[in-house]
């Protein structure tokens, strides 16, 4: 969910891909039904089609989809889509540029991050559309002949389904899930796998990410007794994610206690940009800051900011959103690859 602002972009706007329907426009999305077409006979150029069982029924928000052979050439449209695709080994040939690239900068940032660099190799998949575009590319998504479009950790309505779906069958965001980018990343993981036809893998995969939170929390029993908030420097203000955001839930899942009341103040949304008057809501054990270099030093120049208890006390962890290691990046996406990465640079920046 990431917020835009004139100068820098926000790890909200990266991680969830804009909170607001402006992302990808309101009337973008469509379509219930069932899509039972074979695209597996297009040209798939040296695509290897992706290991798993076939044929396989997908149920999502807007209908059933079903994939009756390995796909070749998967498009990602969902925001942090493409990582648990090559989780599953497929090298998605489309993508969404989640986090902006650089001008002129070549290979791309997204297929860069330390935790799918190796995956990515030397593919260089195209760009179907970018964090803040009003929709996917449909001209360009055709040109790439996919036989799977993968739409879950995505804002997209009925409409832009239905558009999809007419290019090949598609897959959006879980049934159960009733707004975009609310169903938990385990959900998603599993969701995801199963259109891969690996379900199975999927959830030993996430129930090895589980063990590893679980392992965090039994080795540092003291953050049980801490209550910590993972938050971002935005539009001149402190601005807290909620418990219920991935950011917050991994800091509660490596064993720190949540700061509940932030989640009522954000009234649904996973983030809340505080007025000067709620700085207590921030003023916990421990901080996570998730910011680029230029942000962190701007918040460091808060007077609101450098009065809290965690600032003087030292107990707080920067950590660098798309630059260096990038570890809120790695917070923010939340995926399969992300995740394992996250949780022991958030453990080793406590220490």
């Amino acid at each position: 969910m990431h917020l835009q602002r004139t100068t820098r972009t926000t790890p909200w706007r990266r991680l969830a891909a804009v909170v607001s329907a402006a992302a990808l426009g309101v009337g973008l999305l469509a379509g219930c039904g069932s899509d039972d077409s074979d695209d597996g006979d297009k040209d798939s150029g040296n695509a290897a089609a992706a290991p798993g069982t076939f044929p396989v029924s997908v149920e999502h928000a807007f209908g059933s989809t079903k994939i009756t052979k390995a796909p070749k050439r998967v498009v990602s449209v969902g925001y942090t889509d493409d990582q648990a695709i090559l989780a599953f080994g497929v090298k998605p040939v489309g993508m969404v540029d989640q986090y902006p690239n650089p001008e002129g900068k070549s290979p791309d940032i997204n297929t860069q991050w330390p935790w799918v660099k190796d995956k990515w190799g030397d593919t260089k998949p195209e760009v179907v559309m970018k964090n803040g575009d009003s929709g996917p590319n449909y001209e360009k998504i055709a040109s790439l002949r996919p036989d799977l479009i993968i739409a879950v950790y995505s804002e997209i309505d009925k409409a832009a389904y239905d558009k999809l779906s007419n290019i090949a069958p598609t897959v959006g965001r879980g049934k159960a899930e009733k707004e975009p980018f609310s169903a938990p990343w385990q959900d998603n993981a599993v969701h995801i796998g199963k259109a891969l036809g690996q379900e199975d893998k999927a959830k030993k995969l996430v129930d090895g990410i589980q063990a590893k939170l679980d392992t965090a929390k039994k080795n540092h029993p003291e953050f049980a007794k801490q209550t910590a908030v993972p938050l971002s420097w935005y539009k001149d203000s402190v601005a807290p994610f909620t418990t219920t955001d991935v950011r917050g839930r991994l800091v509660t899942g490596i064993g720190f206690k949540g700061q509940k009341k932030i989640d009522e103040v954000a009234d649904g949304k996973f983030f809340t940009v505080l007025s000067p008057e709620r700085i207590d809501l921030v003023d916990v054990d421990h901080l996570f800051v998730i910011n680029d270099a230029a942000d962190q030093k701007a918040l460091k120049k808060f007077k609101l900011f450098t009065n809290l208890k965690a600032v003087k006390k030292g107990n707080v962890s920067y950590l660098l959103d798309s630059e260096g290691p990038a570890v809120g990046a790695a917070m923010s996406q939340g995926t399969l690859l992300s995740l394992p990465y996250a949780i022991d640079e958030l453990v080793k920046s406590v220490g």
